[in-house]
């Protein structure tokens, strides 16, 4: 079979040298799972470091697998998350095409470079194709190995289906990664993975290998289940002559199980969070990188101590020497802690903008203005979802019992509540300016006039007005986003309880 050297050539003039390039190779097989969010960002904060390129690679050789609009999802999930890239299917590049099945004769043409070193061979063996590593390091006798290079040829030609299946060698392989170091192993124990199926599609770790170099990527980012493969890539860079990017393996991300409280690796298939579902559950983009940023890195010097970190400030925290061995644990609690302080640290404006989608689950009614109830929550919420349940009595008076009235720190029972909502509604009622400070004046003059704690007006006019004993805001704020009449009305429902 004649092999057109001029071709790989020209392939090799297209690569770009010098410098840091890394990529982000996803396949478009649904959501955005919490790993692959990390290696993401840290395949970005690895190039943006080093003042590099960012690429972004769409690996969609596994076509059983794709989901419709998953493409999509991928590049609003990144850009959602800040993790802009330099090139791309949709911003092209000088290695394009940026899709793998767009690319596939390129894969066939090293394939077949491959066997013709004799590094390389034809199956013909009628089994299953498996596209991905098993990772068990168990390797299979396969009788197509041992055929000739005539014998292979003639059965290609005569139309026989086959696969390419890389020839491990005799010996052991070492190869580095810049977070577990040196590893060895005996290449006994590795299998002759295919390389190309038999529709004429690469598997997973033969594009990659591929891929990575014809784009000239010097740090590969993935996690630490790739270990295990490591070693056929370098087998297949080396088989090429190719030079060996710096491997980047990343430990687990580990979970409690809530079911049954043991310890495991973090995965969609038991229903573990992706990155829509976290924004779905009401956490903030900004959030969600921040902590998975510290999932598996820590910050060293002077920041070491750093939680909070701006995008730009951990592309210059960022190093590889951060990364650690161990497997990381997903803490909802941790989680909840860092929206928190992000919800907290927005301007009001843009809390409100954050906030309003939540706010109108519950508050449907217009009139009720969204940016004056956002007000009263960013201090008391952890996540947006917490949002619609706090609000929902402006709409919708709830069914309450007349014991809400009775409080004993605010010193209020059912007759003294009675008699400070009798006192209040002609107060409100004669208020031609239903602003916050005339309610709050109002309210604390008739206070120091019945000779009473503001706490005991406050408190049934708040139970009045919201039929609830946890509210975001007090009775002030809440009655002039009722707005006069709907107060009025809400405290007559009080009293009518009162008198049973």
């Amino acid at each position: 079979m004649a092999i057109d050297m001029k071709w790989f050539d020209e392939m090799e003039g297209r690569i770009p040298r010098g410098g840091v390039r890394t990529r982000f190779a996803p396949s478009p097989t649904g959501y955005m799972h919490v790993g692959n969010l990390r290696t993401a960002l840290y395949t970005y904060l690895i190039a943006r470091h080093a003042g590099g390129r960012f690429i972004l690679r769409i690996e969609d050789t596994d076509q059983g697998r794709l989901v419709e609009d998953a493409v999509d999802v991928i590049y609003a999930t990144m850009r959602r998350c800040g993790l802009t890239w330099d090139e791309g299917p949709d911003v092209g590049g000088p290695v394009g095409s940026y899709i793998q099945t767009e690319r596939r004769d390129f894969y066939k043409k090293y394939a077949e470079l491959l066997v013709e070193k004799g590094l390389a061979y034809y199956c013909f063996c009628d089994k299953a194709e498996s596209a991905e590593d098993s990772g068990n390091f168990e390797r299979a006798e396969d009788p197509c190995r041992a055929l000739s290079k005539e014998e292979a040829e003639a059965n290609v030609a005569a139309g026989r289906s086959y696969v390419i299946r890389q020839r491990i060698p005799e010996g052991t392989t070492t190869f580095h990664d810049a977070v577990y170091g040196d590893i060895t192993v005996d290449n006994a124990e590795l299998d002759d993975q295919i390389l190309l199926k038999s529709d004429g599609l690469p598997t997973y770790n033969f594009a990659n290998v591929v891929d990575d170099h014809l784009m000239g990527i010097t740090h590969v980012v993935r996690g630490a289940e790739y270990l295990s493969s490591a070693p056929k890539y370098n087998l297949l860079y080396e088989a090429f002559g190719w030079e060996i990017p710096t491997y980047v393996h990343c430990s687990s991300v580990m979970i409690n199980d809530p079911e049954t409280g043991a310890v495991r690796k973090m995965s969609k298939r038991h229903g573990d969070p992706s990155y829509e579902d976290l924004v779905a559950q009401g956490y903030l983009s900004h959030a969600v990188v921040n902590y998975v940023a510290l999932l598996g890195w820590a910050p060293h010097g002077d920041i070491a101590e750093q939680e909070f970190f701006t995008m730009d400030e951990l592309i210059a925290a960022f190093d590889i020497a951060g990364i650690s061995k161990s497997p990381s644990a997903f803490d909802m609690e941790k989680l909840n802690y860092f929206n928190a302080n992000y919800l907290r640290g927005l301007s009001p404006e843009e809390f409100a903008r954050e906030a309003e989608p939540w706010i109108r689950r519950t508050v449907k009614n217009e009139a009720y203005d969204a940016a004056a109830i956002a007000a009263l929550l960013q201090a008391r919420c952890e996540r947006l979802s917490d949002i619609p349940e706090k609000v929902d009595f402006f709409d919708a008076l709830p069914e309450y019992g007349a014991d809400l009235y009775t409080n004993k720190k605010s010193k209020t029972n059912s007759e003294v509540s009675l008699e400070m909502l009798k006192q209040t509604a002609p107060v409100l009622s004669g208020l031609d300016d239903w602003s916050q400070d005339s309610i709050h004046g109002a309210l604390v003059g008739l206070a120091e006039k019945l000779g009473v704690k503001n706490a005991t007006l406050m408190w049934p006019l708040r139970i009045a007005a919201a039929g609830k004993a946890v509210t975001p805001g007090g009775a002030v704020e809440i009655c002039r986003i009722l707005g006069k009449d709907e107060t009025l009305r809400r405290m007559e429902l009080g009293m009518e309880k009162l008198n049973g």
